[in-house]
């Protein structure tokens, strides 16, 4: 008897774009970051913003009055969880700049990162940070990615 591999995670998905910032990556690039970061069958809106709607999102949900890089708001979490991942584009660009890193690298970072809480992870505790990191970085490296947190000198 041939043991079956166990069936990828599934991911329904649309990309929107409410800017026209330059840099940003293609669509092709968005999914594929998003389907190494599932762990299970997932409907997510990829949404990339300008730092207008990135702000007003993030002082609504969350109280904090800056556009912030990425933010994830979960719908339905039955099968297949559902929900958005909204990527505000000029913070995402100033970060890579500021850190010295690729912009599509930060990028995958970020999708990758919005996939994971989609799915529930967080990083409220140290523990849970820990755990995250760990996810994001070794999903990164299945992407020829280097780890995110490891800033080059």
């Amino acid at each position: 008897m041939t043991a079956t591999a166990p069936a990828r995670p599934r991911l329904q998905a649309a990309v929107q774009r409410a800017t026209r910032a330059p840099g940003q990556p293609t669509r092709v690039q968005l999914l594929r970051w998003a389907r190494a970061a599932l762990l299970r069958d997932c409907a997510a809106t990829l949404r990339i913003v300008a730092e207008a709607e990135g702000r007003a999102l993030n002082a609504r949900y969350r109280g904090r009055d800056y556009p912030t890089n990425v933010l994830t708001f979960v719908y339905d979490s039955a099968d297949p969880l559902e929900g958005d991942v909204v990527l505000c584009a000029p913070v995402i660009a100033a970060e890579a700049a500021a850190q010295g890193k690729a912009p599509d690298a930060h990028w995958a970072h970020m999708v990758v990162h919005g996939l994971l809480h989609l799915q529930g992870h967080d990083h409220e505790t140290a523990r849970e940070a820990r755990v995250m990191e760990q996810l994001e970085t070794r999903v990164l490296a299945t992407l020829g990615y280097p780890d995110p947190y490891r800033l080059s000198a």
